[in-house]
């Protein structure tokens, strides 16, 4: 598998996904190099039959990964606290929303996380989300809609949030 090629070809492609998860330019340039160093080290086991395919679905799981990392743990307490303060205002309903995400996601595959980012955000049919993780439409679709029934009762049980 040529990466160099790959980079040069899907480069752009990669960089813009990571944009779009990770809303920051230094980190969207760090995800995307990660995504190739990745391709690199795995060069010998991966096929590149589908290369656009299988170099988003590794930005899209590195972003998502960087994305909890970061919730997870602030690199540094002073940008906890900046972070805070940049969103004092919508604090409490970040909060909330928060909360809702941990409860809704806790006990989920991983895997469903990706489906909802790529059916809900990304805007991909049941079908593309279904062949980016490699599982039946109808499968990806049992997922969802068990993921949006617990979202319905969870926003039933916290009334006062608002999505």
């Amino acid at each position: 598998m040529d990466v160099e090629a790959l980079y040069e070809t899907y480069g752009p492609m990669v960089l813009r996904r990571c944009r779009q998860l990770l809303q920051e330019e230094s980190d969207a340039l760090d995800a995307t190099q990660d995504v190739f160093v990745q391709v690199l080290r795995r060069r010998d086991h991966l096929t590149a039959d589908y290369p656009s395919s299988l170099l988003y679905r590794i930005a899209t799981n590195l972003c998502l990964n960087r994305i909890r990392d970061r919730s997870r743990r602030p690199e540094r307490v002073d940008d906890e606290l900046v972070q805070r303060i940049a969103v004092a205002d919508e604090t409490e309903s970040r909060v909330a929303a928060a909360s809702v995400l941990r409860r809704l996601f806790g006990g989920d595959q991983e895997s469903t996380r990706t489906m909802a980012v790529l059916h809900y955000v990304d805007g991909m049919t049941l079908q593309e989300v279904a062949d980016e993780v490699g599982m039946s439409a109808s499968g990806v679709r049992k997922r969802l809609r068990g993921l949006r029934r617990r979202l319905q009762d969870l926003l039933h049980k916290d009334e006062g949030i608002e999505l």
